[in-house]
């Protein structure tokens, strides 16, 4: 546990620890300052306000730590309207629902060549499924070699360990870049190559694109191409993982899913608000402005709990519970407005696929409670590894 101004903050372990607390911050903290730093908001009207309103609350945490415009400028997911908007529309030609359905054959072929190699009754599911899955898909639609996947394992774990350590601000950026260096330098490489030889993927599109008569610099594609790639890959991968997790732990909505396939969309919903895959996400105050009865100032770092809003008593009734048949289900794990989250069709299409193929491969499957689950300690909330044990027939 980390102790902030005295309240202190549960690690998302897999245990209710972290549930318990965010059910006593929405009921005595609702937004909550940490200290001289960020306010906390955890209620689902509350991060509703700030998710929703980029006008008030910027996606640019350089405005107020101008040693992050590295890092910032040129990011998708730190720009504001309307520049976000000219970006955001590039990429949604690409995850247009009906572009995404077009690909249920290709990522529904992958899913049973990995499951086939399953060849033992124990295994961990992230490494025969919930990782590689999502990483050739998305290595596929961006036009690069899933066979580099092994080294696309090595930095996300470098990405991903920068939020399980503690850093010195000042230091953070070149952290950062030091942890991101070879792979921005892969997609650089490739960048250059659809400059002059385009191809169908992606980063072609990226690469070769013009926005009001100009072209997107080869930082910015880089920088694009690495935040669909990372953010891409780990929503499904967490998604999957804590969809069995969340059934072996409910037997009775696992034998109904077995029963009644039909019920898997509704339940990919309930598990993305019951175990959202991120926690939080970060915003800037950009005038004064009152959340929640509380005046926060312009220029303060707002960090909203989507996973809070998710199991938020007024808006999810009996949310402690995990019910697959919940309707309506108005969850804010994928975002809400503009930065609604661009690849949550994917993620619901790779997530709806992996279920369907799993039930029909084994015959018993479940999480394998003898052996150690290690879980992402902040940001995200999932396993790094999930050991299952299997029966065919």
């Amino acid at each position: 546990m980390t102790v902030r101004d005295e309240i202190a903050v549960p690690d998302a372990d897999g245990s209710n620890a972290l549930f318990d607390w965010l059910g006593r911050m929405r009921s005595e903290h609702p937004v909550w300052q940490e200290g001289d730093g960020p306010y906390h908001v955890f209620r689902y009207e509350d991060v509703q306000q700030v998710i929703s309103d980029p006008k008030t609350f910027s996606n640019d945490s350089s405005r107020v730590m101008p040693h992050l415009k590295p890092l910032t400028e040129g990011n998708i997911n730190s720009m504001d309207p309307p520049d976000h908007g000219k970006l955001r529309r590039l990429v949604n030609q690409a995850f247009t629902p009906k572009t995404v359905a077009g690909l249920e054959p290709r990522i529904a072929a992958v899913t049973n060549e990995l499951l086939a190699a399953v060849d033992a009754e124990r295994f961990d599911l992230v490494d025969v499924l919930t990782y590689p899955l999502p990483v050739i898909v998305i290595s596929e639609l961006l036009g690069v070699p899933a066979s580099d996947r092994d080294l696309f394992r090595v930095w996300a774990d470098r990405f991903i360990a920068l939020g399980d350590q503690p850093i010195a601000p000042e230091d953070f950026v070149a952290t950062f870049q030091a942890a991101t260096r070879e792979m921005d330098e892969y997609l650089l490489g490739h960048c250059r190559q659809r400059r002059t030889d385009p191809k169908d993927d992606l980063i072609s599109r990226l690469a070769t694109a013009e926005i009001d008569g100009e072209r997107l610099t080869d930082d910015e594609v880089v920088k694009f191409t690495g935040i669909l790639f990372l953010t891409g890959h780990l929503t499904t991968t967490l998604l999957i993982g804590n969809a069995m997790q969340c059934l072996d732990s409910h037997p009775d909505a696992y034998a109904e899913l077995r029963a009644d396939r039909s019920l898997i969309p509704s339940a990919i919903e309930e598990v993305l608000r019951f175990r959202s895959p991120f926690t939080t996400v970060s915003r800037v105050t950009v005038t004064d402005v009152e959340v929640g009865g509380r005046l926060i100032p312009a220029d303060r770092m707002v960090t909203p709990w989507v996973i809070s809003a998710n199991h938020d008593e007024d808006q999810f009734p009996d949310a402690h519970r995990f019910d697959i048949r919940r309707t309506p289900n108005r969850h804010v794990a994928f975002g809400r407005g503009g930065h609604f989250c661009v690849g949550a069709p994917l993620a619901r299409l790779e997530a709806e696929v992996a279920l369907n193929a799993l039930l029909d491969t084994f015959r018993e499957l479940r999480v394998d409670h003898g052996r150690d689950v290690a879980y992402h300690a902040r940001g995200m909330y999932g396993a790094k590894n999930l050991p299952m044990t299997a029966r065919r027939d």
